[in-house]
């Protein structure tokens, strides 16, 4: 459904994505994370058809990422969308349904649907007057209104309170039950929660990609906590036990033979794998990164 190959964008004497190379499959979440200037917004806007790659290709929904038809196909969300402020939030929806030929009983059944979904009721009043988070949701509805195959949402969440939040991002997983999803974030909880795939982007080149368990394999350090009734070697107090956390099994099978020659015995072992950020921050802070 989308691939891109050898993706790259430069500005003057500044390269702002090097070599990018991935795909999404049709029906999966692709989230794409990285630091502010990794280049994942140049990376949204070049698959949009939005700016022109300098070298390389992208694909989406089998048309060449430049080719106007592929627009048609595709509902983009950039971080800022600014509105038309003196419209509502119908007569804004109605306005872009006309601008993709939209009949007018079509588009007013799936604009009125989609603001359901949405929980908006705000929608005659004038989008200036409105909160932050019902623009934000009328954003997403103008994405949708020409019932797209894929959507590239960039932070489709950033900078609203915990439960509009929440919302979109659960409106965001009901859309990939028929859509191709591709959306930037900086809530790493929200990427491990809904995405099938990631890539991780650095100093505009994705560095590692895949699901989040491949990923999490990679590069990521799963740790025991050991907790024994007596104290061994590089333990620690807790509570009325002791813990010490290892890497691998090997030194849990030590700790516990160390407690019973001591008279005591091994009472629990915890595994702890690395969250997403855990991954990231690996990733990030690796000497070849």
């Amino acid at each position: 459904m989308i691939e891109a190959v050898d993706l790259r964008k430069e500005y003057a004497d500044v390269v702002a994505v090097e070599g990018s190379t991935f795909s999404v499959e049709p029906g999966e979440i692709f989230g794409l994370i990285g630091p502010n200037g990794a280049g994942k917004t140049t990376t949204l806007k070049m698959l949009s058809g939005l700016i022109e790659p300098t070298a390389g290709r992208a694909t989406v929904a089998g048309y060449d990422s430049q080719d106007r038809e592929m627009r048609r196909r595709l509902g983009f969300l950039p971080e800022d969308s600014p509105l038309y402020e003196e419209m509502t939030a119908r007569s804004y929806l109605r306005f872009f349904a006309d601008l993709y030929d939209v009949s007018r009983d079509v588009a007013n059944e799936r604009i009125e649907s989609t603001l359901d979904r949405l929980d908006l009721d705000a929608r005659d009043r004038a989008l200036g007057n409105v909160s932050k988070g019902m623009k934000r949701k009328v954003a997403i509805a103008r994405s949708l209104v020409n019932d797209p195959d894929v959507l590239i949402y960039d932070e489709p969440a950033s900078g609203l309170d915990p439960l509009t939040t929440n919302a979109i991002i659960e409106f965001v997983e009901e859309l990939s039950a028929d859509r191709t999803v591709v959306f930037s974030a900086h809530n790493l909880y929200h990427v491990e929660t809904l995405c099938d795939r990631v890539g991780i982007m650095l100093d505009g080149d994705i560095v590692a990609q895949g699901t989040i368990e491949e990923i999490r394999e990679a590069h990521g350090t799963v740790e025991y906590h050991v907790f024994t009734s007596v104290r061994v070697d590089g333990a620690e107090p807790d509570g009325d036990r002791y813990r010490r956390t290892v890497g691998d099994m090997e030194t849990v099978e030590e700790i516990r033979d160390a407690a019973q020659e001591a008279g005591g015995e091994l009472l629990d072992v915890r595994t702890r794998e690395p969250s997403l950020e855990d991954v990231f921050l690996a990733v990030a802070e690796a000497p070849d990164a």
